[in-house]
C-alpha cells in the first residue's frame, strides 16, 4: 500500500499541475487580450477593471465553501467539477457583447468555478506529500507561473491573428478535455484514508472546523498579507501588459509575454529554492517557512515600485526578474506555513478561509488600477503597489514574533530549534 501510496502522490501531483495550469491560463487571457476587447466592445478602462475585480470578489465569497466542501466531500469530484464550471464559463466568455455577458461568463461563471479548485487540490497534496509536502505544493505553484506566461502569449497571440472570442473558444475547450481525464485517473482520498487505516477515521463536523481554525490567530496574520500580496499580484497581473503596451510602444503579444516571462522565469527559481529549503530546514527549524516568506515580501517591495517608476525598459526588466525571484520565495511556503499551524483534518476549510479573506482584500485592485490609469497615471499606481507588499512583510513578523509557535501544529515531534 505505502509503494502504491508513494507512486500515486506523484502521478496526482501531475494530473493537479495540468489542472492548475488551465486554471492559471483561463485567468490570464483576460487580461492577454484586454486591448483587444476594449477597442471591440468599446468599454473604459474602469469597466475592464470591474470585470476583473468583479471575478476576484466572486473567487474570495465562494471559495470558503469550496474550502468546507473539501472537509466532508471527496476532493476528487470538487476539482473536476470545477475544472467543468470554469472551462464552461470561459467558453461562454468567447460570445459576449458587452459588459453584462462579460460579467456573467467571465466573472461569475469563470471566477466561482475556479474558487473550487485550490483548497481541494492544494488538500490533496498535503494529504498524499508530508516530508515533501513544500517541495510538492511549491511544484504545483510552478503550473501558475508556467500557465501564466504560456497563456499571455498563446492567448495573444491568438487575438491578433484569429480574435479574442477565439481564444476563450480554445482555452474553454481544452478545459473541458480535461475535466474528463482527471475524473478517470483521480483517487478517492476517503477511501484510501479508511483502507490505511485499521479503524475509519471520524467525519469532520463543521462547527468544529470552525471553531479549531479560527481560534488560531496565525491563520488571521497569514490571510492578511496574503490579501495584500493577492492585491498586488491581481492588479499587476490585470494591468501590465497594457503597460508595456502602451508605455513602450510594443506589439501586443510581445507586450504580454515580456509582462510575465521574465518575473514568472524567476518565481520558478525562488518557489523551487525555497520549498526545498525549507523541507530540509523545517526538521530542525520551526518557523523557517513563515521567515522565508517575510523575506519574500520584504525584498519584493522595492522591485515593485522600480516596475512602475523607471522609465528605462532595461531597469522595468531587471525589477520584474527580482520581483520575480522574491514572490517565489514567498509563494514556496504559503500553505505549508497554514498547514503548520492547522491540523490534517481543518486544512480544506482552513485553505477556504485564508482564500477567502485574500482575494476579498485583493478584489479591487484591477477596478482601483483603472482608475488611476483613467485619472493619474497606471505607472504611478503600480508603484503604489510596493506599500501593500512591504505591510504584509511587518504583518508576518508580528505573527512569527507573538502567536506562530503557540498555534504550531507538531506532526513530528521530534527536537526542534526555534
Amino acid at each position: 500500500m505505502s509503494r502504491l501510496r508513494n507512486s500515486y502522490k506523484w502521478e496526482l501531483l501531475l494530473l493537479l499541475w495540468i489542472a492548475y495550469f488551465l486554471n492559471q491560463g483561463d485567468r490570464q487571457i483576460y487580461s492577454a487580450v484586454l486591448p483587444l476587447i476594449k477597442a471591440d466592445l468599446k468599454l473604459s478602462d474602469v469597466q475592464l477593471g470591474l470585470v476583473a475585480t468583479t471575478f476576484t470578489l466572486l473567487y474570495g465569497v465562494f471559495v470558503p465553501l469550496a474550502g468546507c466542501l473539501g472537509d466532508f466531500v471527496a476532493k476528487k469530484w470538487i476539482v473536476c467539477l470545477s475544472l467543468l464550471t470554469f472551462s464552461i464559463g470561459t467558453l461562454l466568455t468567447g460570445i459576449s457583447g458587452g459588459l453584462i455577458a462579460l460579467i456573467v461568463f467571465r466573472s461569475v461563471a469563470t471566477g466561482v468555478g475556479e474558487s473550487f479548485y485550490y483548497p481541494a487540490a492544494n488538500s490533496l497534496i498535503g494529504h498524499y506529500h508530508r516530508d515533501t509536502r513544500a517541495q510538492a505544493m511549491a511544484i504545483h505553484q510552478t503550473s501558475l507561473y508556467i500557465g501564466v506566461v504560456a497563456s499571455s502569449w498563446i492567448a495573444a497571440w491568438i487575438g491578433e491573428q484569429h480574435g479574442w472570442r477565439t481564444t476563450f473558444y480554445a482555452f474553454g475547450s481544452l478545459g473541458i478535455l480535461l475535466a474528463v481525464i482527471v475524473a478517470f485517473r483521480l483517487r478517492n482520498e476517503h477511501r484510501d484514508a479508511v483502507a490505511s487505516e485499521a479503524v475509519a477515521p471520524e467525519p469532520v463536523k463543521l462547527r468544529e472546523a470552525l471553531r479549531t481554525i479560527l481560534k488560531t490567530p496565525t491563520l488571521y496574520f497569514l490571510s492578511f498579507a496574503f490579501g495584500g500580496m493577492v492585491f498586488v499580484s491581481v492588479g499587476w497581473i490585470t494591468w501590465m501588459p497594457t503597460f508595456l503596451y502602451e508605455k513602450f510602444h510594443m506589439p501586443l503579444k510581445d507586450a504580454a509575454l515580456h509582462a510575465m516571462l521574465i518575473h514568472h522565469i524567476f518565481a520558478f527559481l525562488g518557489v523551487m529554492v525555497g520549498g526545498r529549503v525549507s523541507d530540509r530546514m523545517a526538521t530542525r527549524r520551526r518557523s523557517i517557512r513563515l521567515e522565508i516568506e517575510i523575506l519574500g515580501l520584504a525584498l519584493g517591495a522595492p522591485c515593485i515600485w522600480l516596475i512602475g517608476a523607471s522609465p528605462s525598459l532595461t531597469i522595468v526588466y531587471v525589477a520584474l526578474a527580482g520581483f520575480g525571484l522574491f514572490r517565489g520565495l514567498y509563494d514556496s511556503n504559503l500553505f505549508a506555513t497554514l498547514f503548520d499551524v492547522i491540523p490534517l483534518r481543518y486544512r480544506s476549510t482552513a485553505t477556504g478561509v485564508m482564500l477567502s479573506c485574500a482575494f476579498t482584500v485583493g478584489a479591487t485592485s484591477p477596478m482601483l488600477l483603472g482608475y488611476v490609469k483613467q485619472h493619474i497615471d497606471l505607472g504611478v499606481g503600480l508603484s503604489w503597489l510596493a506599500i501593500v507588499y512591504a505591510l504584509g512583510a511587518v504583518i508576518l513578523f508580528i505573527a512569527l514574533r507573538k502567536y506562530f509557535l503557540r498555534d504550531y501544529v507538531d506532526e513530528d515531534p521530534s527536537p526542534r530549534t526555534v
